[in-house]
C-alpha cells in the first residue's frame, strides 16, 4: 500500500510541479503580477503556454486517479496489479508533461492515453 500511497502524493504534487517552466516563463514578461495572474498567463506563448495546459492537465488527470486510487483502497484491492497501474500512471503523466514542453504531440497524446487506460484499469481489476 505504500507505493499507492507514495503515487497519490507524486500526483498531488505533480500539477504544481510542472508549472514551473510556465512561472518561468511568466518572469521573463516582467515577473510575475501575482494580481491578474490569469490574465498574465493568456499572454504565454511556446514552451510557456504547453507548460500551463500541462499544468491544467495534470489537475484533470488527478481527479480520475483519485478516484481509481479510492476504488482500490475502498475495496481492499491494494496489491501488485493495482500498484503496478498507479506507478505506469505516474510514470505516463510525468513523460506527458515531458512531451508536452517539447512539444512532442503524438507521443504526448499515447502518454495522455497511457495515463488514463492505467487509472481505468486499476478500477476495472477491483471489480
Amino acid at each position: 500500500m505504500t507505493i499507492l500511497i507514495v503515487c497519490a502524493l507524486l500526483a498531488v504534487l505533480m500539477p504544481y510541479i510542472a508549472r514551473i517552466p510556465a512561472v518561468i516563463e511568466l518572469n521573463k514578461l516582467g515577473g510575475y503580477d501575482n494580481k491578474h495572474p490569469r490574465q498574465q498567463q493568456t499572454q504565454l506563448i511556446g514552451l510557456g503556454a504547453r507548460a500551463l495546459a500541462a499544468h491544467q492537465n495534470c489537475f484533470e488527470s488527478l481527479a480520475v486517479f483519485a478516484v481509481a486510487l479510492a476504488v482500490v483502497l475502498g475495496t481492499n484491492n491494494a496489491n501488485a496489479v493495482t500498484e503496478t497501474l498507479a506507478m505506469t500512471h505516474i510514470i505516463a503523466r510525468v513523460l506527458f508533461c515531458v512531451f508536452y514542453y517539447l512539444n512532442l504531440d503524438i507521443i504526448r497524446s499515447i502518454m495522455w492515453f497511457i495515463g488514463l487506460g492505467s487509472a481505468i484499469a486499476m478500477i476495472v481489476v477491483s471489480l
